[in-house]
């Protein structure tokens, strides 16, 4: 095996990845190889980070002692089919994609080998650092295979081992968190446009505050409830607003979707 990862799928959750470990010095360029079906995706990986990319998943699977399988989870099973084939049982498979249960990918390699897997859920903050990570062994993953997955992943995230039955769950509140905060933001911008600000007077004020906020929520030993009562005055500005929104139900609307995320994650491993 000549490269210690290597990526199946070079799109934007695994090139967050790959600027992490390389950050971190966890790998240099020359110890990544990639595949992707896109050339511009080949040609960004190649070109902004260093790392040979081609489009063989075989050739980058025959070749990596850790492989990061990042390829749609529609198209899992036929890329699994042909690694199976050409992969050496001692790689570590790591898999990134959502609803994709380790059983799935261990029974589709086939050949009946007993496949290390381990499943996780990343979200793209990890692109500046300040991603969230879970991480779950599949039946024959060991200690030493989720150390190696952790050493990755901490590069540029924080990272808990679950239960893969609560894989789903993770991808719901934090795999497609960041867009219910970014959805957030796009609204306050519009309001305070709509109140007369300049778009980018309004982008910075709802972008530092979301910033700040978050991280109140990460030092303060206060919950989320008690920090939001000590910025909630009776009667003033933001006991307005936040009254307005529980009359319009978002917080039954919030939770809804995220339930309706996790229902989703569940489907696409059927």
């Amino acid at each position: 095996m000549t490269y210690e990862l290597g990526i199946l799928g070079a799109g934007n959750m695994a090139e967050a990845i790959a600027r992490g470990v390389l950050t971190a010095s966890v790998f240099t360029p020359n110890q990544i190889i990639a595949s992707d079906v896109s050339e511009a995706r080949r040609e960004l990986f190649s070109s902004a980070l260093g790392i040979r990319a081609i489009v063989s998943s075989d050739d980058v699977a025959r070749q990596s002692k850790v492989i990061l399988l990042s390829v749609k989870p529609q198209q899992m099973a036929d890329v699994l089919a042909g690694l199976g084939r050409v992969m050496d049982e001692r790689t570590l498979v790591i898999s990134i994609a959502a609803g994709i249960s380790a059983s799935f990918i261990e029974t589709n390699l086939g050949h009946g080998k007993p496949w290390r897997v381990i499943r996780t859920m990343p979200n793209t903050p990890m692109l500046v650092g300040q991603g969230m990570v879970a991480l779950s062994a599949g039946t024959h993953a060991t200690p030493e295979d989720l150390k190696r997955a952790r050493t990755i992943f901490e590069s540029a995230a924080s990272v808990i081992q679950v239960p893969e039955a609560q894989i789903d769950a993770v991808t719901a509140v934090s795999g497609s968190g960041p867009a219910y905060f970014f959805l957030l933001v796009e609204q306050m911008i519009q309001a305070g446009v709509e109140l007369g600000l300049s778009e980018a007077d309004a982008r910075l004020l709802a972008s530092q505050t979301a910033l700040g906020s978050a991280t109140m929520l990460m030092t303060s030993t206060d919950t989320p409830q008690e920090l939001r009562r000590k910025v909630t005055s009776p009667g003033g500005t933001t006991h307005a607003a936040v009254t307005t929104m529980q009359s319009k139900g978002v917080p039954e609307a919030i939770v809804q979707a995220i339930h309706a995320a996790a229902a989703r994650s569940r489907e696409l491993g059927k």
